[in-house]
């Protein structure tokens, strides 16, 4: 804080006198108007400044905050149910379409890679794996059919087949789905030896087919 005093003076007041004019009138003393008082060291605060000292300006938020950039679109909800909502309705849907997927199959075909071998020759194995009810397949090797119409049981049965060098497309074609949709089957592919290559399951709508790549180095 700076504070300000008067010095007390103990300087006695001088008398003026009186001035007496050439036709005798006595005239008047003329005050001198008062000078404005000198600031002597007090400073005027500012708005960022006072008393010498700076004062950080207050920043008053009067924007509302930005929304977060993003390239992907966000529904907006009024409410947490209706994203409750949202929520329920959309595994609704997907719990549908798979169980519409298991009633009629898949509509794709199944890929189910490519595998290495040096084997000289394969057995190929396939069974219905679900309940017997009629499933027929046709089997592809790179394009020709080596077997026209198989009857799937819940027994492995299948065929061996020599391998050519390079790759061996294997296409298993749903012919019908039986007396109960989907066509389901197990199948194995075996080296010469009896190990197993790869195996796995299809589940196939009518008309749609499993495939396999077997490359012989």
């Amino acid at each position: 804080m700076t504070l300000q005093a008067q010095i007390d003076s103990e300087q006695k007041s001088v008398a003026i006198p009186v001035i007496e004019s050439e036709e005798g009138e006595i005239q008047e003393e003329v005050k001198e108007e008062g000078k404005p008082i000198n600031n002597q060291g007090f400073i005027i605060p500012k708005e960022d400044n006072i008393n010498g000292l700076t004062v950080p300006k207050q920043n008053q938020p009067t924007d509302l905050p930005k929304k977060e950039f993003s390239m992907f679109n966000k529904e907006e909800f009024g409410d947490p149910g209706e994203l409750y909502e949202d929520r329920i309705n959309k595994h609704a849907k997907y719990t549908d379409l798979r169980k519409e997927q298991q009633y009629r199959g898949n509509t794709t075909t199944q890929f189910f890679g490519d595998h290495r071998t040096t084997s000289k020759n394969i057995n190929i194995v396939y069974r219905d794996y679900g309940a017997f009810d009629g499933d027929h397949i046709r089997v592809f090797i790179n394009g020709d059919v080596v077997k026209t119409s198989v009857l799937l049981t819940p027994d492995y049965s299948g065929f061996k087949f020599n391998l050519v060098p390079g790759i061996n497309k294997i296409d298993f074609f749903a012919l019908d789905t039986g007396q109960v949709s989907p066509n389901t089957a197990e199948f194995q592919i075996l080296d010469e030896f009896g190990e197993v290559i790869s195996g796995n399951q299809w589940n196939l709508a009518k008309g749609v087919k499993a495939t396999i790549i077997i490359i012989k180095e």
